[in-house]
């Protein structure tokens, strides 16, 4: 079987697109694994099929490099929102996700910005296997005297999240520690691990170790779980540019409603067909 793709990538994060609204797209662990492998295969963070939705434009799934499937993905949101811009040439579109519906706005020429919602922030909606307060969670790595992380703010924006300040951010030490933290057991989904570094109080530097997928060059719902679990530790405002690997992005946690809105840019890389 063959399907036509679009590479794409938000700020780096990258994702091979399929259109799935008229032919169902549904390929095994082992075919995503074999896809996504940057030497043999097409590449990419995620693999993204947009799907009929009998209640928004389309419904986007999401499965990481490893195969497994994923409740959103942020930048591909703006991805995926764009491409149904341009086919139905409106400035916004509602897209369905497994952690619920988004809205997609047009910012500009390439440039997207999407409702994330709102952030759950409860222990038991990011979720932890136990009871405590998400500003800072009971987590260390290192000695228990002289920890080289510790005290994580929880986060989840569709997708958990645990977000470290650290100036610590060279890639041996992202590596070493979020695949160490991302199947914790405080963690029973599996969690995304990032590393932020205040800079200013309108600009944090951050990286992220995504479950499923490792270090990327952006990760959306980690940039905004990022500046909330910020905000929340008086560390920044509730708006401020996040800095990742691939580009910025400018995350507004939104006072009135409580929604997280993410605005970034939009890539096309090149186009192709996939042999399944």
């Amino acid at each position: 079987m063959t399907r036509p793709f679009v590479k794409m990538n938000g700020a780096g994060n990258d994702f091979v697109v399929v259109n799935a609204l008229e032919q169902p797209f549904a390929p095994g662990d082992v075919q995503i694994r074999a896809l996504g492998d940057r030497e043999t295969g097409e590449g990419f963070d995620q693999l993204i099929a947009i799907e009929p939705s009998s209640s928004a434009d389309a419904f986007m799934r999401v499965w990481n490099a490893d195969g497994s499937m994923v409740e959103t993905c942020g930048n591909a949101l703006r991805c995926v929102g764009w491409l149904l811009m341009q086919a139905n040439g409106s400035d916004h579109v509602v897209i369905d996700t497994a952690a619920g519906p988004t809205v997609a706005t047009r910012a500009g020429d390439h440039k997207v910005t999407v409702d994330m919602g709102r952030p759950r922030l409860d222990w038991s909606e990011v979720p932890l296997a136990e009871a405590m307060d998400t500003r800072g969670i009971e987590l260390q790595l290192g000695p228990i005297d002289d920890p080289v992380l510790h005290t994580p703010g929880a986060v989840s924006m569709g997708n958990p999240h645990v977000v470290f300040f650290t100036d610590r951010q060279d890639d041996g030490f992202v590596v070493a520690s979020g695949s160490l933290v991302e199947h914790h057991p405080l963690f029973p989904q599996g969690v995304n691990v990032g590393f932020a570094k205040v800079l200013d109080h309108d600009r944090i530097r951050l990286r992220v170790w995504e479950r499923g997928a490792g270090l990327t060059r952006a990760c959306g719902t980690g940039a905004c779980a990022a500046l909330v679990a910020s905000a929340r530790r008086g560390l920044t405002d509730r708006r401020a540019t996040v800095a990742v690997d691939g580009g910025e992005l400018v995350i507004d946690w939104d006072e009135a409603t409580d929604h997280v809105l993410m605005t970034g840019p939009v890539e096309i890389e090149r186009t192709g067909v996939l042999s399944i």
